[in-house]
């Protein structure tokens, strides 16, 4: 799953960004709204976490431009405003669900899991399929009822192979759903983490190289 996170203070971009990416979240980062809109237009988000109190553009207006257009993302909106009036007027502009500063970071993360699930394309509270079962909010991993320790990376790549539902997905969508914007494109890694999943996933052998196409759990 991929999140963007816009917050014009570095620090907690910064400290929000770590959290979901130790959940297993590709995360990449905008710290105005002209620099969240050109992201947003370039790249395909599950979940964006917007403060509403940008500099350059409104957060109001991101989100706007977010609901108006063609992304499928969901917006968390997050705000120092307190009263109920505030909160009411970022969910009729279009925002999903809505988090008052300050917060606690185990709850920016609940919602952002409870908006995955409700994305276009949604992620199911388990995944399960050739005896493999993950819990993408726990970050839990069993193959047979045997738990499976996997990193980062590894554990986001399953999720999206069970996603999948058994069909093919290419290495560039991988690279998309798992990795940041900083990933080189033309990297091995895609082919590399597979390995290291199926070393770890055991035998027999559940993930397939379909030649010139991707990966696929059947």
């Amino acid at each position: 799953m991929r999140v963007l996170v816009v917050e014009d203070e570095p620090v907690l971009a910064d400290a929000i960004a770590q959290w979901l990416q130790r959940e297993s979240f590709a995360v990449d980062m905008a710290y105005d709204g002209e620099q969240a809109l050109e992201r947003i237009m370039v790249n395909d988000y599950d979940v964006v976490v917007l403060d509403r109190y940008l500099p350059k553009m409104h957060g109001d207006d991101v989100c706007r431009a977010i609901v108006d257009g063609d992304s499928r993302a969901r917006v968390l909106m997050l705000t120092a405003a307190t009263t109920v009036r505030a909160r009411v007027e970022g969910l009729a502009i279009g925002a999903d669900d809505y988090l008052t500063k300050p917060f606690a970071f185990a709850e920016m993360s609940a919602r952002v899991h409870a908006l995955a699930r409700r994305s276009v394309t949604p992620v199911q509270p388990t995944l399960e399929r050739a005896g493999i079962r993950i819990d993408p909010h726990r970050r839990e991993a069993t193959r047979d009822g045997r738990p499976i320790a996997l990193g980062n990376r590894e554990f986001a790549v399953l999720t999206e192979l069970l996603r999948a539902d058994g069909a093919v997905i290419s290495a560039e969508t991988l690279l998309e759903k798992a990795w940041d914007e900083n990933i080189d494109p033309f990297t091995n890694t895609v082919r590399v983490t597979v390995m290291k999943l199926r070393r770890k996933l055991g035998n027999p052998p559940v993930i397939e190289t379909v030649p010139g196409a991707g990966y696929r759990i059947p």
